[in-house]
């Protein structure tokens, strides 16, 4: 019986760290990740009722729509997406983490990283691999009732959303994704 449990376990960690590689290996084409970004784009419009708003004041908008995240005491996430600058993508980039701990399960989220500031964007885009907490913070903004935008965290230079299909999500981080630039 315990042998059947640990070969369980096992097998449940080796679909998860397949998918996570799967995702990678089978990349999306510009056109898949375009029109995922303009549907992400287009339900956080309509969640946080100032969100056109903050990215119209945003030097760049960085969009991952679909972040996959599985875990058994060891986990991962990955997920593609473009850069918006002005309404046009600009590039294509991966995020992608690591984690180990107690953990078992797997997600879908979305992620959305506003550049407020020039310097903010002109550092992000100098750097070869660019980790969350490391090479700059991300506030994660927190909405209240109504989808209302605390106007304090637009101060950040840079700033963070975090949602999956059921709405804005709370208590998670960006810290420790690490985000490369895609050649596509």
């Amino acid at each position: 019986m315990r042998w059947q449990r640990h070969k369980n376990m096992v097998w449940i960690l080796g679909l998860m760290i397949g998918l996570l590689t799967v995702s990678n290996a089978e990349a999306a084409s510009k056109t898949e990740i375009d029109a995922k970004v303009k549907a992400t784009l287009t339900t956080f419009y309509s969640e946080v009722s100032s969100g056109r708003e903050l990215a119209r004041k945003a030097s760049a908008i960085l969009v991952f729509p679909e972040v996959f995240k599985a875990g058994l005491l060891v986990g991962g996430e990955y997920g593609e997406g473009a850069m918006l600058e002005h309404g046009k993508t600009t590039g294509y980039y991966s995020t992608a983490s690591a984690s180990v701990g107690l953990q078992l399960g797997a997600q879908m989220k979305s992620q959305i990283i506003m550049f407020m500031t020039r310097s903010a964007l002109k550092k992000f885009k100098a750097s070869k691999g660019w980790k969350a907490g490391v090479d700059g913070s991300v506030a994660l903004v927190t909405v209240g009732a109504g989808g209302d935008i605390d106007s304090n965290t637009i101060k950040d230079p840079i700033i963070g959303f975090i949602f999956s299909n059921k709405g804005l999500m709370y208590n998670l981080t960006f810290e420790g994704s690490k985000i490369t630039r895609l050649h596509k």
